[in-house]
């Protein structure tokens, strides 16, 4: 918790910076670019590949090692752990806004136990056994109903077990921090000794940024537990409960009917309106593995609307600085005015995108308005569409502008000047 106060002022140095003079100023009518392959090898300068690797590395530690997975199918191998937590990098890299809201899904839901407890029971910590064999995962709800009517005994866990599961500790979320902090100091000198910045730098300041907020809310969050805590059935006290009666055992009637087409496309669009925290999707996956779903769909029996609208504002707010830290590469010099152009539309669309979110879904919570509506399916559509255009728009620019570079880029920071009398 001690590097927790770093991270928060990483971020709110960011902010404090002036987005639209980040790069070279707006009285520079044309600035020359150099080419990549003229990239100079002195000890004062830093090569393409230095810069590439600055921000592979940066992006793997915020995505990769910054995610917390929920605790995985106690028959699933390796590998099938090993690929989702790869389409679980793929999307954060994608779409960053949405890890905010997973985290902060779990973090308020996590606050009605002790944190650690919270965690645990959210990210599928605890399978019921019936007849000492697994029956399926239960709900924070359904375990604390259990445990109040005599069905099952109150789990023997104190947090230091929990942490003891946690493959996590302070070392290595401390390495993470420190690496995206690093990042982010590199391009504040950047910034005050007047260097140009490259597009693909503010593409990963930008998900750093997020990827901080998230950090902060699953620092309390155990990491890669891969079997959950055993909870026996008391035989003595009740029947087990009846088939298909618990939450993660359930499967909806419209996933039978829709077959084999719906199951090729289920993984891709289900986990976006359990992130946005509109709507609780259950996977037939997650039923038949018998775990919690991997991303989101949490059952929120006890989630108030209170809990809904944190989640919203913070998911918004998070999207207004993802798309507002973009705008920093507003004065780029690019090749083609048209690139520019698709640059700054791109940012601008990313960062106010969540104001009719936010008064969509600010409506259908505060209004108790049903989340199945045509209204709700609308909205997540058009979002959805509007966020992978302007993403993969971003995407191909980072890339075109690594075509040639601005002069100065490859200078290197000269950190001397920042220590008196050298």
């Amino acid at each position: 918790m001690a590097l927790l106060p770093f991270t928060l002022a990483a971020i709110l140095l960011l902010l404090c910076i002036p987005f639209v003079r980040a790069l070279p100023p707006l009285n520079c009518t044309s600035t020359p670019t150099l080419d990549v392959t003229d990239s100079p090898s002195s000890s004062d300068t830093r090569t393409l590949w230095d810069i590439i690797w600055s921000c592979v590395a940066t992006l793997f530690a915020c995505t990769w090692t910054a995610i917390h997975p929920n605790i995985p199918g106690m028959d699933e191998g390796r590998m099938t752990i090993f690929f989702r937590r790869l389409y679980i990098m793929v999307l954060a890299l994608i779409a960053p806004v949405l890890m905010v809201t997973w985290a902060a899904i779990q973090f308020l839901s996590a606050l009605e136990w002790t944190a650690a407890h919270g965690f645990f029971a959210w990210m599928g910590g605890f399978m019921l056994y019936c007849d000492d064999e697994p029956r399926a995962t239960l709900t924070p709800k359904e375990l604390m109903d259990y445990i109040r009517d005599g069905c099952v005994d109150i789990p023997d866990i104190v947090e230091a077990d929990i942490e003891g599961r946690s493959k996590g500790d302070a070392l290595s979320k401390g390495i993470a921090v420190l690496q995206l902090g690093w990042f982010v100091l590199q391009l504040v000198a950047r910034y005050i000794q007047h260097l140009p910045t490259t597009l693909l730098e503010i593409d990963t300041l930008a998900i750093v940024s997020l990827a901080c907020i998230a950090y902060c809310l699953w620092w309390k969050k155990p990491k890669d537990v891969r079997r959950p805590y055993p909870v026996h059935w008391n035989r003595n006290k009740t029947e087990a409960p009846p088939l298909r009666t618990l939450t993660y055992e359930y499967k909806t009637k419209s996933r039978i009917l829709l077959g084999c087409l719906v199951s090729l496309s289920y993984p891709s669009h289900y986990p976006l309106r359990s992130l946005m925290g509109t709507a609780v999707t259950i996977s037939p996956c997650t039923v038949r593995e018998r775990r919690a779903p991997s991303l989101g769909g949490y059952a929120d029996d006890n989630r108030h609307d209170r809990s809904h609208v944190i989640t919203l504002f913070l998911g918004c707010f998070s999207g207004v600085i993802y798309g507002g830290l973009h705008c920093l590469g507003w004065n780029y010099p690019f090749q083609w005015h048209t690139e520019q152009m698709l640059w700054r539309v791109a940012s601008i669309v990313t960062a106010s995108a969540s104001v009719p979110f936010l008064l969509i879904f600010g409506w259908v919570i505060l209004s108790h308005a049903p989340h199945d509506s045509w209204v709700v399916r609308f909205a997540v559509v058009a979002i959805a569409f509007i966020s992978i255009t302007t993403r993969v728009t971003v995407i191909v620019l980072i890339l075109l502008s690594l075509r040639s570079l601005p002069p100065g880029i490859y200078d290197t920071v000269a950190w001397t000047t920042f220590v008196p009398h050298l």
